[in-house]
């Protein structure tokens, strides 16, 4: 946040909710942002301040996912064969 920043800041929450005073209120630690961080290495970048939102995503999967190989082909194989064979053993009723 901001040096100076006072809260509450001036916003309502919600996917729904208008946030352009807290857009209006952040515009000058925007336009900073971009210029030292952003500008230097895309000179031609923008904010579409009409566009702008609140908050932000946390991809979880990216984060915590762990890759579990899956079960041999042959495990599975096996487990689908005798599935099937409890299917057809079935009567009808």
């Amino acid at each position: 946040m901001p040096e100076g920043t006072t809260l509450p800041l001036p916003m309502q929450f919600g996917p729904d909710k208008p946030n352009q005073g807290l857009v209006d209120a952040f515009r000058g630690a925007i336009d900073a942002y971009m210029a030292r961080e952003v500008l230097p290495h895309v000179p031609d970048a923008w904010v579409d301040y009409d566009k702008t939102k609140v908050g932000y995503e946390i991809p979880i999967n990216r984060h915590f996912y762990v890759y579990k190989p899956p079960r041999p082909l042959e495990d599975i194989e096996a487990d689908i064969t005798a599935l099937e064979g409890e299917v057809t053993a079935r009567p009808i009723p």
